[in-house]
């Protein structure tokens, strides 16, 4: 749903940051730490050096050095690649860490491909850009709430017993989530015409899957997988497609 310029550029992004999670999260039988500091330093030199053989992060280093993704956003996202080899649960300073470098820098790297090197542009539109990477986030953690707690022993809901997860623990959450999303409505309105409609598509499947689990007492949450179905999915897209064409937002 991008325009072609900006494809290839979030397949990047997109890349770099899906290897770095695996690693924590599914290379189970292999020293994950020394494995993730392999993966930093490899990602530095291949940014200082303009080039790498591992593919993910020679097209990643292009992005950054054609972009100017700043350092302290790629170091803020390895860090708390990094915090879930360590913490199973989180206090609320750990969990905006957390949500911060897992999510929202993850949107300010899209915001500084998107705004192609409009600085004015990337100012008036990074607190929106964050506060839709933490709406998602906080959704995979809802929606992942008990395969996070199974799999891996983690909560990350700050105050959370994932045992005695209560409608009130849920009702906090979603308030929490529904004036990010409301905050981060006013910035897709003005993204680029070639970012819009992927962005405002990813934000239409997210806020009908928040609308899903919010219909859901919180037993059912801790213990179903919710989903959006493909043919919602397929209604979405022509919808959000109409709605963008028109400047409905």
């Amino acid at each position: 749903m991008f325009d072609k310029r900006f494809r290839k550029p979030i397949y990047a992004i997109y890349g770099f940051v899906r290897f770095a999670d695996e690693i924590v999260d599914t290379f189970h039988d292999h020293p994950k730490e020394i494995l993730l500091n392999r993966f930093r330093e490899d990602t530095y030199r291949a940014i200082e050096e303009k080039i790498c053989l591992n593919p993910v992060l020679h097209a990643f280093q292009e992005v950054v050095n054609r972009y100017g993704i700043e350092r302290e956003l790629i170091e803020a996202f390895l860090l708390s690649m990094e915090m879930d080899l360590h913490h199973n649960s989180y206090g609320q300073s750990m969990y905006e860490q957390y949500i911060y470098g897992s999510a929202e820098v993850v949107g300010l790297m899209c915001l500084r491909v998107f705004c192609e090197g409009d600085q004015e542009m990337y100012e008036r539109l990074k607190s929106p850009a964050r506060s839709l990477g933490a709406a998602f986030q906080k959704i995979n953690f809802l929606r992942d709430i008990r395969s996070d707690y199974d799999e891996r022993g983690r909560i990350y809901f700050p105050g959370i017993d994932f045992t005695q997860f209560t409608n009130t623990d849920k009702a906090a959450i979603e308030k929490d989530i529904a004036r990010d999303f409301e905050d981060s409505l006013v910035g897709i309105r003005q993204l680029p015409d070639g970012a819009r409609l992927g962005v405002l598509l990813a934000y239409r499947y997210y806020t009908k899957l928040f609308d899903k689990i919010r219909k859901a007492p919180a037993d059912k949450v801790t213990q179903e997988r919710f989903r959006v179905n493909d043919g919602r999915k397929i209604v979405l897209l022509f919808s959000s497609a109409l709605r963008n064409s028109l400047n409905m937002l």
